[in-house]
């Protein structure tokens, strides 16, 4: 790295820890009911929402109507979607006259949405009116992050609380979440983007002359948009000539910043935040990683000051930090090392293909792992350009099930349930119950924490095994080989675990990938959100345990470096076969020949 490099990406990490205190601390008051300095200004309108829609906000939930009202709200969310897609092409502010999605893209984008995941089968700026990504997508945004941060902290509940079947109330939690964090940061944020060049407009689309016509070659479609291919299967191209260029137009900056900060990932283009209209500068990406880290990262001091041990935030801070950073440094130096193929062709250099000059190697790497850490969607890179070993680590964060830094809420809660597991083995290595903040960790607490650490994995393994047998899914892969193995476990990781980032050269917009997708992102969101909440009504209702002598300590170096090993053997043992058949393969062909 350039001594920039480690400038930036040094002076990044100290803003972000600079802000995990004071941040977490406004969201530990906000979910405790204290007064904020926005209370003034938003209390007014919290209590009217609440007379609007009968909610009793001093009335509590138990972790069954605590779901049943998550999952209600998500479905008649995400049925609301379903039919705003459905009927695009009669909906108001739709300049360029785009037609109604088909039923199975609508039930796959929706879907997407409602659970957080953002996958697109669709190209933003050729398929979505500005009604649809306003009112349909952005929507979304917001409510699908604010429903994984309820989770945690019903979940910081169970663990705090005493005796007592109550662990909040859904409806207070999420309009909290909303109104007092993610609305007033997504406003700052968007005039501060629209301020580096993100545009924020209703204009129709302009089509402007080309200085110069440009001839290049284009993959050849069917009529249902595949790709032709021969009879040898390579694919098909033609060549055209452009003399005019269509410029996209929209309410980007709106999106743009929730979609970080929500770590929802969905973009207004195609080319997601490597489009100049969504990331115009190497301020703004800098800031868009700072918006997809924020939340995730301040929620552990969250954690702490809710449970009365700040220390306990910290350590899982660390493991977090710790591993996205080693995350970098492999991604760093596999892309710098650049492509021996190419090498012998005489281009030397880093290997820079399908990534911004404007961002640099560094930026680039960042975003990569920030953004895959998470569970959001957002790209700079095209990741299917990256080397073999550069492209296994995007997969493995998604592959961890997202708790480096993990999305809003899904992260922290998919991390403690790797810390109920650390504690629980621990425990019978030592010959002692296991004990976390005061709570005796037992079967209940076992076998929830397993679903929600393994329910995607389980989705991946399957469903990408199924792809590889099925002719139509076979048939949507552009690239032969571990390659094209790996594109395929790559989109199943990323719908399972709720990222919607894609590794590209697979056309996901097919009956198969669409019905399968919708299934494994339902699945790999609801399952984890009912054993985190069942795991936090069984754990309030316990006693608390004084610490003892034989109390192992969660709050030190020791813990925080076992926690870290047990969520890479969790990881390698459940993946690395798979990942040895893909990317890792691919790497040793490419060295070798």
């Amino acid at each position: 790295m350039t001594l920039h490099e480690w400038a930036e990406t040094l002076i990044f990490f100290l803003i972000l820890l600079a802000a995990v205190k004071p941040f977490g601390t406004y969201m530990a008051k906000v979910y405790q009911g204290e007064r904020t300095f926005l209370s003034p200004i938003l209390l007014p309108c919290e209590h009217l929402l609440y007379r609007l829609c009968g909610v009793n906000g001093e009335e509590e939930m138990g972790w069954k109507r605590y779901a049943t009202g998550l999952i209600l709200f998500n479905l008649l969310g995400g049925a609301a979607l379903f039919a705003i897609l459905l009927l695009q092409g009669v909906l108001p502010l739709n300049p360029q006259r785009f037609p109604a999605f088909s039923w199975s893209l609508a039930l796959n984008t929706a879907t997407s949405f409602m659970t957080n995941t953002n996958w697109q089968n669709y190209s933003g700026e050729s398929a979505a009116s500005y009604f649809t990504q306003m009112f349909g997508f952005a929507v979304h945004n917001f409510v699908s992050a604010a429903t994984g941060m309820v989770v945690a902290i019903a979940l910081i509940r169970g663990f705090v609380r005493r005796r007592t079947s109550a662990i909040g109330n859904f409806w207070v939690d999420l309009t909290r979440s909303t109104l007092y964090i993610l609305l007033p940061l997504a406003l700052v944020f968007a005039l501060f983007l629209v301020s580096q060049g993100v545009i924020q407009n209703f204009s129709a689309y302009r089509t402007v002359p080309l200085v110069q016509p440009v001839t290049y070659d284009r993959p050849k479609l069917d009529d249902k948009g595949n790709p032709v291919k021969d009879a040898k299967g390579n694919p098909v191209t033609e060549r055209v000539t452009a003399k005019e260029v269509t410029i996209p137009m929209g309410p980007v900056a709106s999106q743009e910043a929730i979609k970080e900060l929500g770590t929802n990932g969905g973009g207004f283009f195609n080319a997601n935040s490597a489009h100049p209209f969504e990331n115009p500068t190497p301020i703004s990406n800098m800031v868009e990683i700072f918006l997809i880290l924020l939340i995730s990262g301040a929620l552990t001091y969250t954690f702490g000051s809710m449970a009365g041990n700040t220390r306990q935030g910290w350590a899982l801070l660390a493991v977090m930090l710790a591993i996205l950073v080693f995350s970098m440094g492999v991604l760093y130096w596999a892309e710098a090392g650049g492509n021996p193929l190419l090498a012998k062709l005489g281009v030397q250099g880093i290997n820079m293909e399908g990534k911004e000059t404007r961002f640099g190697l560094a930026g680039s790497s960042l975003f990569t792992v920030s953004t895959t850490g998470t569970s959001c969607g957002a790209v700079n890179t095209m990741h299917d350009s990256l080397t073999p070993l550069g492209g296994m680590m995007p997969l493995s964060l998604i592959l961890l099930s997202e708790v480096i830094f993990g999305g809003v809420g899904t992260g922290l809660y998919t991390m403690l349930a790797f810390v109920v597991i650390a504690v629980f083995v621990a425990g019978l290595m030592i010959g002692r119950t296991p004990e976390f903040l005061g709570k005796k960790i037992e079967v209940r607490e076992m076998w929830m924490s397993i679903v929600t650490v393994l329910a995607s994995g389980i989705l991946v393994l399957i469903f990408s095994g199924i792809a590889m047998i099925v002719p139509s899914a076979v048939a949507s892969m552009n690239n032969p080989g571990a390659h094209g193995l790996t594109e395929v476990l790559y989109a199943f990781a990323s719908m399972s675990n709720n990222n919607g980032s894609a590794f590209a050269g697979l056309n996901g917009n097919t009956l198969f990938y669409n019905l399968t997708g919708a299934f494994c992102m339902f699945i790999g969101r609801f399952a984890p959100i009912l054993a985190s909440l069942a795991m936090a009504g069984s754990l309030a209702q316990k006693k608390y345990v004084p610490p003892s002598l034989g109390t192992l300590p969660t709050d030190k170096v020791p813990f925080a470096l076992w926690l870290a090993l047990v969520i890479l053997i969790v990881g390698a043992l459940t993946f690395f076969p798979a990942l040895a058949l893909g990317p890792i393969v691919e790497q040793l062909q490419m060295v070798g020949a």
